[in-house]
């Protein structure tokens, strides 16, 4: 495709093309003209043979007579014909002749003399070996008959080198072939040369707009020659001339409306009145190409915006500001991020032509505000709920409501178990703190994983069997010894990730408890798993289920071994102090896999 196109080959193929058909016509007519008037070998053929039949009728009435023999022979000499006459015994007739002809046995075989003899007349062509020049001869021998007794009395054969009529058209096809070759060649060159001494200046031109397209706008072509080129190269200079101009102001108005927005840590968006955006910063860029790549909802077909190129989220803000020309002050939530929005009307002339709106990403301080209240929250109902059962089973046994002494030790069991759910919440409270603050004690040395792990199976292999749960260990037939671990932390990671398993398991389900080797970061770790086949958590929560007092199901109730809600929080902190990293894949309604990587050599 790129040969068809370039005009360098399109002039030179027609030009070629334009010589080879006029060689060929000119070949046909000449190949026409040797084939019409040059002699050819069929005629050479049929005029031997009538010679050579005329000669034989002669000599069959001066059978004896030498003398007309050698006139002849003399004659047909001067033509390049030679003339040997034949015996009755195949033999040929001594003639005393001058030029000494080729011999018989090199025209004829035996054989064919005999045949001759008997009646046949042949036609052949042969190579003698007693000329020095190797020459194709033609021979046509006929027999020759007596006048009187109408018997064969011997043949007359004659010879003639072919040479005298092919050779010549030959030589004449191949020299005019080898003078169209030649000549073919030097117009090639000569084409081809001269296309590209006038193509020279386009290519320079290409190549000067290829550069150009890609901002050198400072590239200028040569003027070689007075003509049309030059004057089309002296245009396309000027044209580079005033576009460099145009581009450099143009440069330096953008880059001053990109210094300013560029400076700008939040997002700003210019749309004019039909809600087709104008300019962006480049944080106003990032979110408007995040923003068209979720699937909103349809628009309203009434709303007179469907075809706006206004976010989805702003819409209607950008509808209020327009309409009511004032500003306005709001507040997103765009997926799981949340946005802080300020839109003001631009005005031209009094008149309103579009918005202009800043975004400021205020997630993370929303975020924290909630977490803030979820803790406050969540530590106040932890607290509340064993406070409450220790206040009023603590007023019954004051007032003497209780009577039996089985209902007082079945209250004092039960404020017992509450100030122990107290004792543990304020454990992992403080444990979570200096997990947080990095001031976790820590009690490293070499763990085998195996022993650990029986150790957790048997612990709640009870548990799970009174909830008709099936807990299934898979252990690696060679142990997994990690250099440098706490035996305790990770026990208290496994269980709490197993008493999250077992609360969230139906009955009648599966929990796998695994680990083996694998290659993580060019080194060798421990891949711990624990999946069971329970409820599942929701995309929407898998980001949030390691906060602290996080439900992902928020109709979940602790029961009276409940958890405190820091479970997963303290799991991820045991496992980063490890140098080791947990991740959790969820199905809903499938079930969750939580998978532990824990480095077997701790780097120091």
């Amino acid at each position: 495709m790129f040969i068809a196109k370039n005009i360098v080959v399109k002039l030179w193929m027609t030009i070629i093309a334009l010589v080879a058909v006029v060689l060929i016509i000119l070949g046909l007519f000449l190949f026409r003209y040797i084939d019409s008037n040059f002699p050819k070998l069929d005629d050479q053929s049929n005029d031997l043979e009538r010679l050579t039949f005329k000669i034989a009728a002669e000599a069959a009435l001066k059978e004896r007579d030498n003398d007309y023999i050698r006139a002849m022979n003399d004659l047909l000499g001067a033509q390049s014909i030679g003339m040997i006459v034949m015996e009755t015994n195949g033999t040929e007739r001594n003639t005393d002749l001058k030029s000494k002809p080729v011999p018989l046995n090199e025209v004829l075989s035996q054989e064919e003399r005999s045949r001759l003899l008997r009646g046949e007349v042949f036609e052949k062509r042969f190579t003698p070996l007693s000329v020095h020049e190797k020459t194709d001869f033609l021979a046509v021998a006929v027999p020759v008959t007596s006048a009187k007794t109408a018997e064969i009395v011997g043949a007359v054969v004659m010879y003639q080198p072919m040479k005298a009529s092919d050779n010549l058209q030959l030589f004449v096809k191949r020299l005019f072939a080898f003078v169209s070759f030649m000549g073919f060649l030097l117009t090639t060159f000569f084409a081809f040369f001269l296309i590209t001494r006038l193509t020279r200046p386009l290519k320079q031109l290409k190549r000067a707009a290829n550069l150009i397209t890609q901002g050198e706008y400072a590239t200028r072509v040569p003027v070689v020659s007075g003509d049309e080129l030059g004057d089309l190269a002296q245009t396309f200079n000027l044209m580079g001339e005033q576009l460099e101009a145009n581009i450099n102001e143009l440069n330096q108005e953008k880059n001053n409306l990109s210094g300013v927005l560029g400076s700008m840590s939040d997002a700003v968006m210019a749309f004019d009145a039909a809600g087709k955006v104008i300019f962006t910063n480049p944080r106003g860029q990032r979110i408007l190409e995040e923003w068209s790549e979720i699937q909103w909802t349809e628009p309203d077909p009434d709303s007179g915006h469907a075809d706006s190129h206004v976010p989805e989220p702003l819409q209607n803000l950008f509808v209020e500001v327009v309409e009511e020309i004032r500003p306005v002050y709001s507040k997103i939530h765009v997926q799981q991020g949340v946005w802080s929005i300020v839109m003001a009307p631009l005005y031209t002339l009094k008149q309103i032509r579009g918005a202009v709106a800043v975004l400021r990403d205020v997630t993370e301080e929303h975020r924290l505000e909630k977490l803030r209240k979820d803790f406050v929250a969540n530590v106040s109902h932890e607290l509340r709920t064993p406070l409450s059962m220790l206040q009023g089973y603590s007023e019954a046994l004051l007032d003497d409501i209780v009577t039996t002494e089985e209902d007082r030790r079945d209250l004092a069991q039960v404020i017992h178990d509450e100030s122990l759910r107290m004792g543990r919440l304020v454990k992992d409270l403080l444990d979570l703190a200096r997990m947080e603050a990095g001031h976790m004690e820590m009690n490293m040395g070499e763990v085998q994983l195996s022993p650990l792990f029986k150790r957790v199976y048997r612990k709640f292999l009870t548990l799970t069997r009174d909830r008709d749960i099936q807990l299934e260990a898979e252990f690696p037939s060679e142990d997994v010894v990690l250099e440098q671990a706490d035996q305790d932390r990770l026990e208290q990671v496994l269980t709490n990730l197993l008493d999250n398993a077992i609360r969230h398991t139906p009955a009648g389900k599966k929990i796998y408890l695994r680990y083996q080797t694998m290659s993580h970061l060019d080194s060798s770790a421990a891949l711990i798993e624990i999946e069971d086949e329970g409820r599942g958590i929701p995309p929407d929560d898998l980001p949030y289920i390691f906060e602290r007092f996080y439900k992902a199901d928020k109709a979940r109730t602790r029961g009276a071994t409940g958890g405190t809600g820091l479970g997963l929080a303290i799991v991820k902190n045991i496992v980063e102090a490890h140098q080791g990293s947990v991740n959790v894949r969820s199905e809903v309604g499938q079930g969750t896999t939580f998978s532990i990587i824990l480095p077997i050599r701790r780097e120091a």
